[in-house]
């Protein structure tokens, strides 16, 4: 992987994040102050099943 490909990953990750709040802005507010009432355990959980799917994405692509 070559510095033009993460900069294009990380610009995908950004268009992404975006494209929510963009498209529904309430909804997107609503749905982040969930987020705020977790506990940190859960946060925790939600985090770590997010990097375990990513890592397992990662090795699947290359």
């Amino acid at each position: 992987m070559n510095a033009d490909t993460f900069w294009l990953a990380m610009a995908l990750v950004l268009v992404i994040e975006g494209f929510f709040p963009f498209v529904s802005p309430a909804r997107w507010r609503q749905m982040f102050l969930q987020i705020l009432q977790l506990s940190d355990g859960q946060l925790r959980f939600f985090g770590l099943c997010t990097l375990f799917s990513g890592a397992l994405l990662i090795c699947w692509l290359l």
